[in-house]
């Protein structure tokens, strides 16, 4: 536990230190080190993809349609709500839908373990909904992967690092006819159909820095990889420069629009307790998050007329405990909130019961979140329409070649 937390902490100082909210000498070090370290981070990501496109190193071709939905910075585009409605659109026209995931920050089985299941056994990836119920927590599956499979219901979700074979695996065991490679962007070992790329308009290109400087995986000019671009969390009327400024990377891929539109509120250890977004209407309430952009969902709350009181930030990812909950619910009844208000994404890491709480006295509630396209309702359909057209063959031979 204590490793754990001197782990956090650090990652919430590199974080900081990254998105210029730490100061001092010790921070400005930290970033000249991290800036030396982002040259050599962008030759490696160029050659590697310079080896791809050259076929040096080759793609594998599954023999199904692959979409690939990611971004070119770390966290904080909203992309799971997007992979979400997508997988529904698809699956709702007919295809049969696997989203496969690298399972972020899911608990690793003990390495001889692993060693032997990869190499000397037959590989299985986890399986976390085989489109008829859930098979893992979200421990195991890890956040993203959880929260789909509980939100979409009859999806099949898998997860390991090698997509490739577990695309394979998807294809052979459960008879899947299209992938969609949740945050795949990168991943370049299977041959995509699509790239959809998605860009947050409050932070485009984050910090403009390379990792580990900055929060870009690779350059804004590899935007030209994209099929469809979504400006996510998108102000209508308010998007020209970015737009203009994503035409110079891109001139051909189509651009749609869309925001993340909370739903309700729902009652994490009471299924039955589930309000409408004007309950938050004048309540004094917290907010309690680990995710990469706090202050997007803690504006977002204000917007909905709360009065936000207390906040608490932990790194992205953070698993929760029952020590760092009773604290935050103590501060709550010292502050005589009406409600505690987290992330959905967040909601997945916290424990099925608070140890030592027999009854809350603050609720705990977690804000739904959906996808809205506000501009290129068109563009979205198309892509929808094109990608359940059945007229491409599968080829057996180049599926499990």
């Amino acid at each position: 536990m204590a490793l754990r937390d001197s782990l956090d902490r650090f990652e919430q100082f590199a974080t900081d230190v990254i998105l210029e909210r730490r100061f001092g000498k010790r921070a400005m070090l930290l970033r000249w080190f991290l800036y030396a370290l982002s040259w050599i981070f962008r030759g490696v990501v160029q050659l590697r993809l310079w080896l791809y496109r050259k076929r040096i190193r080759k793609a594998r071709q599954l023999g199904v349609m692959v979409v690939s939905v990611g971004n070119l910075t770390v966290g904080g585009t909203g992309k799971t709500p997007v992979v979400e409605r997508l997988a529904r659109e698809l699956q709702d026209g007919g295809r049969k839908v696997a989203i496969l995931s690298r399972g972020y920050k899911n608990k690793k089985l003990p390495l001889l373990r692993r060693l032997r299941r990869r190499w000397f056994g037959k590989f299985k990836p986890r399986v976390v909904h085989d489109g008829q119920k859930i098979l893992l927590d979200s421990a195991w599956a890890g956040d993203e992967p959880f929260m789909l499979a509980r939100s979409l219901g009859d999806v099949l979700v898998l997860v390991d690092r090698d997509r490739a074979r577990t695309g394979r695996h998807a294809i052979r065991e459960y008879n899947a006819d299209l992938l969609i490679l949740d945050d795949g962007m990168q991943y370049q070992d299977i041959e995509h159909r699509l790239d959809i790329c998605l860009i947050d308009s409050q932070a485009p290109f984050g910090n403009e820095y390379l990792l580990p400087r900055g929060t870009l995986r690779e350059p804004p000019s590899n935007l030209r990889r994209a099929s469809y671009i979504l400006i996510t969390k998108a102000v209508p009327g308010k998007n020209a420069a970015l737009i203009q400024r994503i035409r110079r990377y891109n001139r051909t891929a189509e651009i749609i629009e869309c925001s993340h539109k909370p739903q309700y509120l729902q009652n994490l250890y009471d299924t039955d307790d589930r309000k409408p977004l004007d309950f938050l209407l004048g309540k004094f309430i917290g907010a309690l998050s680990g995710i990469a952009r706090p202050e997007s969902f803690e504006d977002l709350l204000k917007s909905l007329g709360s009065e936000l009181l207390i906040t608490s930030r932990f790194a992205d990812h953070h698993r929760f405990n029952d020590d760092e909950l009773r604290e935050f619910i103590a501060r709550a009844i010292r502050r005589d909130l009406d409600c505690i208000v987290t992330t959905q994404k967040d909601a997945v890491r916290f424990p099925t019961k608070i140890t030592g709480v027999e009854k809350l006295e603050v609720p705990i509630y977690y804000l739904r979140v959906e996808i809205e396209i506000i501009s290129g309702h068109e563009s979205w359909q198309r892509m929808i329409t094109r990608l359940t057209q059945r007229n491409e063959v599968r080829t057996p031979e180049r599926v499990f070649a």
